[in-house]
């Protein structure tokens, strides 16, 4: 079998390592039986992978099945509960609060840096002088400092660039938001 399609089944046994290890090879057994399947269907290694999805989304879905197979109370259900939030719980206390972070800290800036050297632009040709515009530029080394007009263009390029890395942080966010709900729609406790 292709190194890709057995790292994604290593990666499904490692989503699923809360479950006990016959339940996690009956599962890793039926993924790759699903596989071999596909590749004798005539598709491509990755064919197979786009098929599948991402191998996490696949394991979670796996967790929500088996909680949603038995409505009584078991060991099992508790441990297939106990995995699925403590994958999708420690993820979310790392990735929802930097990315809900970065997010508009990052689009802040974007406004922010353009208008700064604006500013600063417009006082250099007007010769306002005003105290704290001096304090705005863009500094080469800590002796060498670009010029105005320099430090405008330099200031619209990396507000732009951190523009466009809010607004992908943001999309982001709101994807991953959208997955982990889409895994939580499997779970029926």
């Amino acid at each position: 079998m292709d190194k890709k399609l057995e790292k994604y089944l290593d990666t499904i046994d490692k989503n699923l390592r809360p479950l006990p290890a016959s339940e996690r090879v009956d599962i890793v057994k039926e993924v790759k039986a699903s596989i071999q399947e596909m590749l004798g269907d005539g598709l491509t290694t990755d064919q197979v992978l786009v098929r599948l999805g991402d191998a996490k989304t696949l394991a979670r879905a796996y967790l929500g099945d088996l909680l949603a197979e038995s409505r009584g109370f078991s060991f099992k259900r508790v441990l297939t509960i106990c995995a699925f939030y403590s994958l999708v719980g420690f993820s979310g206390m790392i990735v929802i609060p930097c990315l809900a972070i970065m997010a508009p800290v990052f689009i802040a800036c974007g406004i922010f840096c353009p208008l700064a050297g604006a500013v600063k632009l417009v006082d250099y040709l007007l010769g306002l002088g005003i105290p704290w515009v001096a304090d705005i530029g863009v500094y080469l080394s800590p002796s060498i400092k670009l010029g105005p007009v320099a430090a405008f263009f330099v200031l619209i390029l990396l507000g732009a660039a951190m523009l466009v890395a809010g607004i992908l942080c943001w999309r982001a966010l709101v994807y991953y938001c959208k997955k982990v709900g889409q895994a939580k729609r499997y779970l029926s406790v």
